[in-house]
């Protein structure tokens, strides 16, 4: 179940950016009677205002997110493993952004059956990204300073080929990094301490 939890994480988090981008689209500045000291005010500007509303709120949970992602990983317990094969794959962050984010910024905001269908389609989304483990293509951890590699590890029970891994740092061959693990192939990593 924590790795279910932490791959929609993931994926909402990765959507970070589309959130920012609803927030400019879609937000409608106060009129000039807005009174700040009125409730009825507040009222209007919420009711004019549920897009931007939403997209705040799902931002700080990403943010919520993202900090209880690095915590755990700070009190990683499993034994870390030595990379013996490395290779690059931050690329897969740009595909992400450019097939998926960018078109659904170009939804009529103001039709509700246009957002029903955005909303629709990001659930659809996660669903089809958790269950093909894509979730990692992330452009939000790659603004964060993130990289993605494909590598293979020694681990306490044998080598692992193949496997994903997210990381702040840059990583090198023959480097020993603590990790939790999100899946059979995808972890989260961070350099050991020697």
């Amino acid at each position: 179940m924590n790795n279910t939890r932490r791959k929609i994480d993931l994926y909402l988090l990765s959507l970070g950016l589309l959130f920012v981008f609803f927030l400019v689209i879609s937000a409608k500045l106060p009129e000039s009677s807005f009174s700040y000291r009125e409730l009825a005010s507040w009222k209007l500007l919420a009711a004019n205002n549920p897009l931007p509303i939403v997209s705040m709120l799902a931002l700080l949970y990403c943010f919520w997110a993202y900090l209880r992602f690095d915590f755990e990983l700070s009190g990683a317990t499993d034994i870390p493993f030595e990379i013996t094969k490395i290779e690059d794959i931050n690329y897969e962050h740009l595909t992400f952004l450019a097939t998926y984010v960018v078109p659904l910024i170009s939804f009529d905001f103001g039709s509700g059956r246009q957002m029903i269908v955005l909303a629709l389609l990001l659930v659809v989304m996660g669903f089809i990204y958790i269950k093909t483990d894509l979730f990692y293509a992330n452009p939000s951890l790659a603004l964060l300073g993130f990289h993605i590699y494909r590598a293979s590890g020694s681990f306490k029970n044998g080598e692992r080929d193949g496997i994903v891994l997210i990381c702040r740092s840059r990583l090198v061959e023959n480097q020993k990094v603590s990790y939790i693990k999100l899946d059979e192939r995808i972890y989260y990593v961070k350099g050991a301490k020697v």
